[in-house]
C-alpha cells in the first residue's frame, strides 16, 4: 500500500474543542495537494491497530463543518495503557496502513504516547512522521503558554459559579461548595474568579492543589463568612490534599495514571455542617464542565483549529518529534502566536499555577491571575439584577 495518509488519533479526556482541533488539521490535509488519504483512528490507538479507521475524504462538507462546534470527540478517545512493545507494533500497524503521517491531540500522557510512536518509527526505520497537538481542560501541558481546552472550561466554570453565587445570594443560608475538576493544577477551579462578572459577586474562596489544604483553617474561613454573611461560596479542586500529600477525600480508584477522585466538595460540606454546625452544600459540575459547548470559548475554539492546522503543516513539512504550541504575545490586546516545541520538553511534565497566580493565604488568586487569564474567556459574562 502506498504510504501517503494522514492519520489523527485522541487520547485522554475531551474537551469542548477537541474536535476544533481535528476540524483544523483534517482541512488543511484535505486542502493540501500530495496527501492522499486524510484519515481519523476511532477509539483512539485502539483503533490504529484495530485498523478502525474513518476516511475524512468520504465525509460531507456540512458534517465536516460541524466539528468546531460539537462536543466530546468525534472520532473517540482512550486511555489505554501501553507498554513498550506496544509502541513498536503501533509504528509497524501504521506502516501496514499506509500511514505517512500521524497527529496526536491530546494532554500530558497522549504527549507521550506521542513522543514514544516517534522515537519508534524513528529507531525502528519507520518512515512515518509524528506531530502532536495539545489537548487539557485542565492546562497541565508543559512549555506552551495554555492548551486548547482549557479556556472552555475555564468560561464554563466562571460562568457556572456566577450563578450559584447569584442563587446563594438570594438565599443566604448555607455554605455552598463547588468542585472543579483539575488533578494536580487548579487553573480551572482559580477561573471561577471571573464569576465576578456577574454583577453579584464571585466566590468568597478558591482553594487550589497547588498548596497544602488546611481543614482548620478552611473552617476558621468558613466560620467568618457565617459571621459576616451568614453565607458564603468555595470554589475546590477535585485534588486538594493536605500536606503530607494524603487527598481530603479519598480516591475511589486509581487505574494508572487515571484517578476516579472521591467527592472534596461533599466531605467539606458534611465538615462545615458537623463541625460548625450550619448548612452547607455541595455541587459538583463533573463532566459537563469540559463537555459544555454553550459556553465554549470563541477564542479557544479559533486556537484549537489553529493547532490543528499547524500541526498538519508542520508534519507534512517533516518537522517531527514535536508538538504544536501557544506563545503569547501580549495581553491587552490578546495576540499570541503558534510554535512548534520539541515533543520531548512536555512529555508527561506537568505545569501547575505558579506562586504569583495564587494569594498568600492560598485560598485565592491574585491579579496577575486575572491579567493572565481573561483574555482567553472570551467575551464578558452575562450580568445579572439583584436587590440584596
Amino acid at each position: 500500500m502506498e504510504a501517503d495518509g494522514l492519520l489523527v488519533v485522541h487520547g485522554g479526556g475531551p474537551t469542548a474543542v477537541i474536535n476544533a482541533s481535528l476540524y483544523g488539521a483534517v482541512d488543511e490535509a484535505l486542502n493540501t495537494p500530495g496527501v492522499g488519504r486524510v484519515l481519523g483512528a476511532l477509539g483512539g490507538v485502539g483503533g490504529i491497530t484495530d485498523g478502525n479507521l474513518v476516511d475524512f475524504g468520504q465525509v460531507s462538507r456540512d458534517k465536516l463543518d460541524l466539528l468546531p462546534f460539537s462536543p466530546s470527540s468525534a472520532i473517540g478517545t482512550s486511555r489505554k495503557p501501553l507498554e513498550d512493545e506496544d509502541y513498536r507494533e503501533l509504528a509497524h500497524a501504521l506502516d501496514r496502513q499506509g500511514i505517512r503521517w500521524l497527529l496526536c491531540t491530546g494532554g500530558n500522557g497522549t504527549m507521550d504516547t506521542c513522543g514514544k510512536i516517534w522515537r519508534a518509527c524513528h529507531e525502528g526505520g519507520v518512515p512515518i512522521d509524528v506531530v502532536g497537538i495539545p489537548k487539557t481542560m485542565d492546562n497541565d501541558i508543559a512549555v506552551t503558554d495554555h492548551a486548547p481546552g482549557f479556556a472552555s472550561a475555564a468560561r464554563y466554570m466562571a460562568a457556572t459559579t456566577s450563578a450559584i453565587c447569584c442563587d446563594v445570594r438570594g438565599l443566604p443560608i448555607h455554605i455552598v461548595i463547588v468542585e472543579a475538576m483539575g488533578r494536580n493544577a487548579g487553573w480551572v477551579s482559580a477561573s471561577s474568579c471571573f464569576a465576578d462578572e456577574s454583577g453579584t459577586g464571585g466566590p468568597d474562596l478558591i482553594y487550589l492543589p497547588e498548596r497544602a489544604f488546611d481543614e482548620r483553617a478552611f473552617l476558621d474561613d468558613a466560620q467568618r463568612l457565617i459571621d459576616e454573611k451568614g453565607s458564603g461560596v468555595v470554589v475546590v479542586s477535585e485534588g486538594l490534599h493536605a500536606a503530607d500529600g494524603t487527598p481530603v477525600a479519598p480516591p475511589l480508584m486509581t487505574v494508572g495514571r487515571a484517578t476516579y477522585f472521591g467527592d472534596v466538595s461533599a466531605h467539606l460540606a458534611k465538615l462545615v455542617i458537623s463541625e460548625l454546625g450550619y448548612k452547607a452544600r455541595s455541587e459538583k459540575p463533573g463532566l459537563i464542565g469540559r463537555a459544555s459547548i454553550a459556553w465554549q470559548s470563541p477564542v479557544d475554539r479559533e486556537e484549537a483549529i489553529g493547532c490543528g492546522r499547524e500541526a498538519t503543516r508542520a508534519v507534512l513539512e517533516g518537522d517531527s518529534g514535536k508538538m504544536v504550541g501557544i506563545e503569547r504575545l501580549s495581553n491587552e490586546p490578546y495576540e499570541s502566536r503558534l510554535i512548534r516545541i520539541p515533543i520531548e520538553q512536555v512529555m508527561l511534565d506537568e505545569r501547575t499555577m505558579p506562586d504569583e497566580y495564587i494569594n498568600e493565604r492560598g485560598n485565592g488568586v491574585t491579579d496577575a491571575f486575572r491579567r493572565w487569564c481573561r483574555p482567553l474567556l472570551g467575551p464578558e459574562l452575562p450580568r445579572f439584577a439583584s436587590f440584596v
